[in-house]
């Protein structure tokens, strides 16, 4: 029904570099897209009809639309008064205002409506097609033309046509049509027909279907046109809802029996890649996608299987967009059932060879990051219905009409736009993790940010509180694909801790907020458990020491299936399975669980481990594999679960659901920390819990094969061997890891050996009371004050006092380090080295003065060489030798100098973040 202008857009791709040191940043063009995508998801003020908008035409920078409404109105808390527009109004494409051409499409008995508009080639006539009989009051029958330059109705062309017109389509000297007619000009006609484009005297193209015609399109050539709709048969030959016929006379030249009966083709749209269908149907097996076939043979290239009625496709520049309101693309590898997506653009063909067909259908090529949203709407709640690319002043518009009435959560009714310039919507914040888990290296890891335009983005990360990006990370990501990005830091020092931040950049320079702050201490020495973990190959690895809902960090070495928590399951739970610092994940057991956001197949052979602690009676699944993720999964195995009695069940399927369970005695709802492995591959299945083997079946090697999500703590179990009463688990899961390969019984009780070994304990401890004197005013006292100074002249000193922990018993201190931070006064950094020494004195922070200062000790504790301005936390280590004899007692460090640069640095007074000066201590077995 529309065809592709071919217009192309000017778009600038700006790349920033990765590594592990500090990046350039290059700030992008403002008004840039990431190309292939030629619009923005922002959508413009536009006036907006007080009904459905079915079709949509444009012609040197007018857009017209045509549907079932009496009038329209500024956008929501525009000025000015509504105007009378009876199913038709045209808009300027650039202000999204009314034009002075008004016609009124009206019938004498019953309601009239507007179903199809197409400008002539030559852009000086618009056809409209639907059920009127009169246009500003002009008879005419269900398709009237209009010259463009007066805005009247030609009243030389009035082909009579009894019933709707629901296509249209031009060539250079003929209208085809579309719809629910049996006759035209009195002759028979059925649902299709051609009339001259001048006069609109009834042509010889002859193309009878059985029933309704919905689209029309002619093949750039000229020679064929393509038909869609309900039909079953196209002149007595079988071919249900596609067609393709000759363009003189009508005669079949190819014809369809792939399209399940139950669905129909909505509408059709051709460019020089191809011609592409949209559909809709209803049942079981319907096909509510697109279909992108080729023009040189007009054989089928793809099929997108997507659910959700698509009602119209418009290929641009190598882009197919369509409106629908898709809401389950399961069998395109991508979103499971869930959310509309009332708005997507996918290429019109594969950037390289085509993939092997699945179930007989070869698969759409990618979907593009383009995702403005609407909602179902009006009338019969289809969403969007109608779409056109209009251009002026050198700027391109995507416009769409249909039946909802929000678009991006905002108040907008049937009619909408976007610009191919001035991008202004930021992605989504990151949400941000940091891990260590051996001396010299940090993880930094966050969940790809969403951006309803721009699918590529450029993170940049902050170290310490510093303005200045440590390095920067380019990713890529979708709505409903948001693969977890990282980057290490290799910069870094044993017992020490850093906080990192994250920001994420579109193509036109728009920046999120940072992300909250992710803190790591970097371990003095190997943190045994995680690091075999790592080292034995696990592809997903969720240690639950998150801080910020809804992201569950993945540590693995590859460290790209971070996972999603559903209904806010407890974090941080204390003590964890893993003896020292790690936390564990609380559950309801009624509703919470964590699943992974990446698609993806499961191989032959695989191992799930995790360790749990519940004294629950309603058993639940402790981690399993299903094709579904915020709502229940409809295929699902690979998976452990908990009877009521407290066994345990490894379960897959390969055609029947194939078991191992622990025996009668072997509960584990005893409220203690229990580790367990299920592992499958060529020597078979096996159960191991707390590193003792449960029972094999060595005739199961492998298990039925699906695209789907790893879940912890919840999914479906129905129909499984002694299912519990709950699907839900109601306890603490820790260290949740897959693995790609079968895990050897040997290597599963090293994990468990591992977990119980003794190893490093880190403690935090914020100062208790902190001063600073000043020579230059000798009575002053400051303890109340929320900074703090050093400077040898004239001279600033800093008191700091904490209370030191005790060394956990046979643990001793490995690491110790000063962290401090610069406030956000000019030139709070110094260029002067720092010493950090012991206070030998006695001192008081609300009466301490220069001329009372306690005397220091001479022996330097550590130093910083100097602290670069803009406020940031700094670390020194200290010597832990001089530090051990002051374990468990109250402890007091001075800061000096005897340069002439000041520092200034938070107090633990200051409200800032992070700002208190404090201790990290390592403690490890001895």
């Amino acid at each position: 029904m529309r065809r592709s202008r071919g217009l192309t857009a000017a778009l600038v791709l700006s790349l920033a570099g990765a590594g592990t040191g500090i990046g350039l940043v290059l700030m992008p063009e403002a008004s840039a897209i990431t190309p292939p995508v030629a619009f923005t998801a922002d959508e413009l003020p536009t006036w907006q009809p007080n009904g459905v908008v079915f079709a949509m035409a444009e012609a040197n920078g007018t857009v017209f639309a045509g549907g079932t409404f009496s009038a329209v109105r500024p956008p929501d808390g525009a000025s000015g008064a509504e105007q009378e527009a009876v199913n038709f109004v045209a808009l300027d494409a650039a202000t999204g205002n009314p034009t002075s051409c008004k016609l009124a499409f009206t019938i004498g008995d019953g309601s009239a409506t507007v179903r199809a508009l197409e400008v002539s080639k030559d852009k000086k006539t618009l056809y409209a097609g639907g059920y009127f009989g009169a246009v500003n009051g002009t008879p005419v029958s269900s398709l009237a033309a209009i010259d463009i330059a007066t805005c009247t109705p030609k009243a030389a062309f009035h082909p009579g046509f009894p019933a709707t017109v629901r296509g249209l389509a031009v060539s250079d000297d003929t209208v085809y049509a579309a719809g629910d007619f049996g006759t035209v000009e009195g002759q028979t006609r059925e649902r299709f027909a051609a009339v001259d484009a001048g006069s609109g005297a009834l042509k010889p193209f002859t193309a009878n279907a059985d029933e309704p015609g919905r689209a029309v399109e002619v093949t750039p050539d000229g020679k064929n046109v393509l038909l869609g709709g309900d039909f079953f048969d196209i002149n007595g030959k079988s071919t249900h809802a596609l067609a393709v016929v000759n363009a003189t006379t009508g005669a079949v030249t190819k014809t369809y029996s792939n399209i399940p009966s139950n669905s129909v083709v909505k509408d059709i749209a051709t460019d020089s890649t191809g011609f592409y269908t949209g559909n809709e149907g209803s049942g079981g097996g319907v096909f509510d996608g697109r279909i992108g076939l080729n023009l040189s043979d007009f054989s089928e290239k793809w099929r997108d299987r997507c659910l959700g009625a698509t009602q119209a496709v418009l290929p641009y520049d190598g882009v197919l967009y369509s409106s629908s309101h898709a809401h389950d693309c399961s069998l395109e590898g991508q979103f499971p059932d869930g959310k509309r997506n009332f708005f997507n653009a996918q290429l019109t063909n594969y950037e390289g060879a085509a993939p092997a067909p699945v179930d007989g259908f070869v698969r759409s090529p990618r979907k593009l990051g383009w995702h403005p949203t609407a909602n179902d709407g009006i009338g019969e709640g289809i969403g969007p219905r109608a779409m056109t690319i209009a251009e002026k002043n050198d700027v391109k518009y995507m416009w769409a009409g249909g039946e909802f009435t929000a678009i991006n959560g905002k108040p907008q009714q049937a009619l909408t736009r976007f610009a191919s310039t001035g991008d202004v919507g930021a992605p989504t914040t990151p949400v941000a993790s940091a891990g260590s888990v051996k001396p010299g290296e940090a993880q930094v890891r966050w969940r790809t940010s969403y951006d309803a335009d721009d699918s590529k983005l450029t993170y940049r990360i902050y170290r310490n509180g510093s303005s200045s990006p440590i390095a920067t990370v380019a990713a890529e990501s979708l709505e409903w694909q948001r693969p977890q990005a990282s980057w290490t830091d290799t910069t870094v020092k044993a017992g020490q801790s850093y906080t990192y931040r994250v920001t994420a950049t579109d193509a036109a320079g728009n920046t999120s907020a940072l992300s909250a702050n992710a803190a790591v201490t970097v371990p003095s020495s190997v943190q045994s458990y995680p690091n075999q973990v790592r080292a034995d190959g696990a592809g997903l690895y969720w240690r639950y020491d998150d801080t910020v809902s809804p992201y569950v960090a993945d540590s693995s070495v590859a460290g790209n299936t971070s996972g999603v928590q559903l209904n806010a399951p407890a974090l941080r739970q204390t003590p964890g399975a893993i003896s020292g610092a790690s936390t564990a994940m609380g559950f309801n057991g009624t509703s919470q669980q964590v699943y992974s956001d990446h698609r993806q197949t499961v191989g032959s052979a695989f191992s799930v481990e995790t360790w749990f602690k519940t004294g629950t009676t309603r058993g639940g699944k402790l981690i399993g594999f299903g094709n579904n993720t915020d709502r229940t999964s409809g295929s699902y195995d690979k998976q452990i679960y908990m009877t009521n009695t407290g066994r345990l069940v490894f379960g897959v399927s390969n055609g029947s659901a194939r078991t191992i369970t622990t025996g009668l005695f072997d509960t584990y709802n005893d409220n203690k920390w229990h580790h367990v492995v299920g592992t499958l591959g060529a020597g078979g299945m096996e159960l191991i819990v707390d590193g003792q083997s449960k029972g094999t079946l060595n005739n199961v090697t492998s298990s039925v094969s699906y695209e789907g999500f790893w879940h912890v703590g919840g999914d479906n179990l129905g129909g499984w061997p002694t299912k519990p009463t709950s699907n839900f688990f109601a306890g603490q899961i820790d260290e949740t890891a897959v693995y790609p390969k079968a895990l050897t019984a040997a290597q599963a009780k090293n994990h468990y050996d591992l977990a119980k070994a003794p190893s490093d304990s880190v403690s935090k401890v914020s100062a208790t009371e902190d001063t600073y004197v000043n020579q230059g005013a000798p009575s002053a006292a400051n303890g109340a004050t929320t900074s703090l100074a050093v400077r040898g002249t004239s001279a600033y000193e800093t008191y700091l006092r904490f209370n030191l922990p005790a060394a956990p018993a046979g643990q001793v201190l490995k690491s110790a380090s000063l962290q401090i931070k610069t406030s956000t006064q000019a030139n709070a950094g110094t260029a002067d080295k720092i010493s950090v020494v012991p206070v030998t004195g006695t001192w008081s922070g609300a009466s301490t003065t220069f001329n009372t200062k306690p005397a220091l000790g001479t022996t330097e504790l550590g130093s910083f060489a100097s602290v670069p301005d803009g406020s940031a936390i700094q670390s020194t280590a200290l010597d832990t030798a001089a530090l051990t004899p002051v374990l468990g007692t109250g402890y007091s460090l001075a800061l000096t100098s005897t340069g002439t640069d000041p520092l200034w640095i938070w107090s633990m007074e200051s409200t800032a973040a992070d700002a208190a000066p404090q201790l990290v201590l390592t403690f490890g077995p001895k």
